[in-house]
């Protein structure tokens, strides 16, 4: 059962408020089959059992678990450990001031159009204001996905830090500890499946060179990690990376007056196509995960060849300041402590900053997440499924989960760990087996059906002796012969 909340702001006769009781009247007119259907489970010493334990409560996990209680799969949690309102990056570490994405794209609402940002917006600011919204503020996506998670009566639990699943055979299910984050006492959560959704890193770990890595913590942050940007007045930056997140970076450190900023990065020149804009067609979105292995390696090696752009915006915000300097072909070849300055080489010369921001993307390494630790052996990797020509050779594509149809893990050797598959990988590591899924809203939309299906799937097969059972039983007579 999908539990309403109306929204504490939606007051009687507003526009959201409209918007939400037609909602509710959307719910309710495609709510069959409406009974709850799975079947409950409990360990041998008489815990319940989770049916679906989802690690993550941003975009992602919010919109798995409602995609679940439209199926009515209600016995589900969502664990984040961040504070309320908190999930995801939007109110944290993004530091654009928009979505990079088109605002016409949907995903979350599970192509319910009163469910869509849109939607939410215009009841509340109208249409003529929506269309004259180019993209999306990101405080505002974060306000959606508040109320989104409020409204629908998502079960979440914040504050609570998901540590190493483990396999628990003699009661089908995985073992998760759960440390809380607000002083609470740590406890073990039973799950039937388990859904990681999170994030961008959630198949690894955010990147930072040993080289800078080694200095003093004072001297350099990294732009997932809070940085107090005000100390900054005054003094010289120096950032890694070409992206879109260490152009947000350098923005807000100009605009809080840093002396200067410069920005370093390995390539000739900048990107300036977006393989993601080229994307967004349904074939692609939809039907990646179709291709066989050889396409699906190409494809995804095309993408992240043509590298990540700072959009146009991103890119005109930072060079509006005359004391940002960027510098193409310049690797840091090393950065040491001077003095109480970092001093940087590049193959152009030596640089000292009062502080380096390091914008250098992730690492894709499932054996850095505490997730998996008791798993990750176990778990087959696109290394050990697929070798690429040697003209395509991709390393950190290789370390890339091999997963299945629905965002399953698989086994590395057949046999030896059949429940992995109960673990559906949401995040960005299942780029090249499926495209764009979790942390992509672009792919949203495609992505979520597949998962929510594998899932419920698994949910039926597994309990099918004890469903015909049921059939077996079932007598209620529809009239008197």
């Amino acid at each position: 059962m999908i539990l309403l909340t109306p929204s504490p702001t939606a007051k009687s006769g507003t526009g959201l408020a409209l918007l939400e009781a037609s909602l509710l009247k959307d719910l309710e007119r495609l709510a069959y089959p409406k009974r709850s259907w799975v079947l409950p489970h409990r360990s041998q010493d008489g815990q319940s059992v989770l049916d679906v334990l989802i690690i993550g409560g941003g975009q992602s996990g919010l919109s798995v678990a409602f995609g679940l209680l439209r199926e009515k799969v209600t016995n589900i949690l969502v664990v984040d450990d961040n504070a309320p309102g908190l999930a995801g990056p939007w109110k944290t570490f993004a530091r654009m001031h928009t979505l990079r994405t088109p605002k016409h794209l949907t995903g979350p609402d599970h192509n319910l159009p009163n469910l869509c940002f849109q939607s939410w917006y215009e009841a509340q600011f109208g249409e003529e204001a929506w269309q004259q919204v180019s993209l999306v503020p990101k405080e505002m996506w974060a306000d959606y996905l508040d109320w989104y998670r409020h409204f629908l009566g998502i079960p979440v639990r914040c504050h609570a830090r998901a540590g190493a699943l483990s396999w628990r055979a003699e009661d089908g299910c995985f073992a998760v500890p759960i440390e809380s984050q607000d002083g609470g006492p740590p406890e073990v959560l039973l799950a039937r499946k388990v859904v990681l959704a999170t994030g961008i890193d959630g198949s690894g770990k955010w990147e930072s060179p040993s080289m800078v890595s080694r200095l003093p913590k004072e001297l350099w942050a990294h732009t997932r990690d809070a940085i107090d940007f005000e100390a900054l007045r005054g003094k010289r930056v120096g950032l890694l990376g070409a992206g879109a997140s260490a152009f947000d970076n350098a923005s807000v450190a100009l605009e809080k007056d840093a002396a200067e900023v410069h920005l370093f990065y390995r390539r000739k020149t900048l990107p300036t196509v977006n393989a993601y804009r080229w994307a967004e067609f349904v074939g692609f979105l939809k039907h990646h995960g179709d291709l066989p292995d050889a396409d699906r390696w190409r494809f995804i090696r095309r993408i992240l060849e043509m590298g990540q752009l700072p959009p146009h915006d991103t890119y005109h915000r930072a060079r509006a300041h005359p004391n940002f300097h960027l510098h193409a072909e310049s690797p840091w070849l090393s950065a040491q402590a001077v003095d109480g300055a970092a001093h940087v080489t590049t193959p152009h010369g030596t640089f000292a900053f009062d502080k380096l921001i390091v914008g250098s993307g992730t690492v894709t390494d499932l054996t850095l997440r505490p997730e998996l630790v008791n798993l990750v052996a176990d778990i087959a990797l696109w290394k050990d499924r697929y070798t690429p020509p040697p003209q395509e050779a991709h390393e950190d594509l290789g370390r890339h989960p091999y997963l299945g149809p629905n965002f399953e893990f698989q086994e590395k050797v057949p046999g030896r760990a059949p429940y992995l598959s109960s673990v559906f990988n949401y995040t960005f590591g299942g780029l090249p087996s499926l495209g764009f899924g979790g942390a992509s809203i672009s792919g949203m939309k495609y992505s979520l059906p597949k998962l929510v299906s594998g899932l419920t799937r698994q949910l039926y097969l597994e309990d099918k002796d004890a469903f015909f059972d049921t059939l077996m039983r079932y007598d209620v007579k529809e009239f008197e012969p």
